[in-house]
């Protein structure tokens, strides 16, 4: 079914503009910009311009924007903080929305989030587009290859960029929602990693902050189990000196393992190695992996317009139980580390 549907952006600053205006605009006969609310309304102006939307539909408010009835679904890039208001707002007028990740500025309010849109049938969507990686699928194709999975080790680390457009934000600078870093790049990274070994159970955890611009701990060492009883490490930072922006996910099972090699500059790929034991001659498969441009972004949005058009939120992939649970995931080390690396419960919604 093709249908087109009209676009209302909540929040008209870089990501918007840069990322997904774009990605809109590129399928014009899905999407429409017909809408924009920026808390300061020149911005909204500004962007409006940018997006061919006519400057009668820059609105004043929230609450003008969510009740315009030619708005067919809300694009919100807003601090995380506002997500539960808009959520409930949104969920009121029946009037579908893509939130930004984390899902919530903590567990509690992520928790109602849930709990919300569980007792709706208006489809809202977190922003988590690493769930849309090809890559995810390419390695759980492989994963009976290999047999029983026994452990993983999964980092991504890089060094601290002073010059990111993105760093002085002041969102960022002075997070409101918890984990700061942490929780907004390290969701992405556990959103493929339980997207590929299913839900973890705990974790234990040490955090630090190095950056004083990250305003709160920003590198995670960690050790953690899948509820599935594999044991493996999370380790995730970009605050460090000049270094390699490293990132690998490497899979051990009784019969082989998996690596995924998605390090910066270099082509993603993907290795499997298939042999009982070190004597083995591995039958041995590297494939490079493709992804969308932005990577996961276009499945993304492609994913919410399926599930508005065909009326069913069950199509959604980006759910706020999934992200509920990669929010959890830093809830719990925050407190492991807290609590001198003790291993704790990841929380349930």
């Amino acid at each position: 079914m093709t249908k087109q549907l009209n676009v209302g952006f909540v929040g008209t600053g870089i990501f918007a503009k840069e990322v997904h205006l774009p990605n809109y605009q590129s399928k014009p006969e899905h999407y429409k910009p017909t809408a924009a609310f920026n808390r300061t309304k020149a911005k909204a102006e500004q962007f409006a311009e940018i997006a061919g939307i006519d400057n009668s539909k820059v609105h004043n408010s929230l609450d003008e924007i969510i009740a315009d009835p030619d708005v067919d679904f809300l694009d919100v890039l807003l601090p995380v903080e506002n997500n539960l208001d808009v959520v409930t707002k949104a969920i009121k007028h029946n009037k579908p929305v893509v939130i930004e990740k984390p899902i919530a500025a903590n567990i509690e309010q992520a928790r109602k989030i849930v709990q919300l849109d569980e007792s709706s049938s208006t489809p809202i969507l977190i922003a988590e587009q690493w769930l849309y990686f090809k890559a995810i699928e390419e390695i759980k194709q492989r994963l009976p290859k290999i047999g029983q999975i026994l452990s993983f080790t999964y980092r991504s680390t890089g060094p601290f960029r002073k010059s990111s457009q993105y760093l002085n934000t002041s969102w960022r600078l002075k997070p409101n929602h918890i984990g700061g870093y942490l929780s907004d790049g390290g969701v992405h990274q556990l959103a493929v990693l339980t997207g590929v070994l299913g839900e973890i159970e705990s974790i234990s955890a040490l955090t630090k902050q190095v950056r004083e611009e990250s305003g709160t701990d920003d590198i995670l060492f960690s050790t953690l189990k899948t509820k599935d009883g594999a044991i493996g490490t999370f380790t995730y930072g970009s605050a460090f000196g000049s270094t390699e922006k490293h990132g690998s996910f490497i899979i051990f099972g009784l019969n082989g393992s998996i690596t995924l090699d998605f390090s910066a500059g270099k082509p993603k790929t993907l290795n499997v190695k298939v042999g009982s034991f070190g004597e083995d001659v591995p039958d041995e498969e590297t494939i490079e992996i493709k992804e969308s441009s932005p990577p996961g972004i276009p499945d993304e949005f492609e994913n919410f317009y399926q599930s508005i058009v065909n009326n069913d939120k069950s199509l959604l992939l980006a759910k706020p139980r999934v992200a509920f649970h990669h929010l959890a995931i830093i809830d719990a080390a925050l407190k492991s580390s807290k609590a001198n690396g003790d291993h704790i419960k990841v929380e349930e919604p």
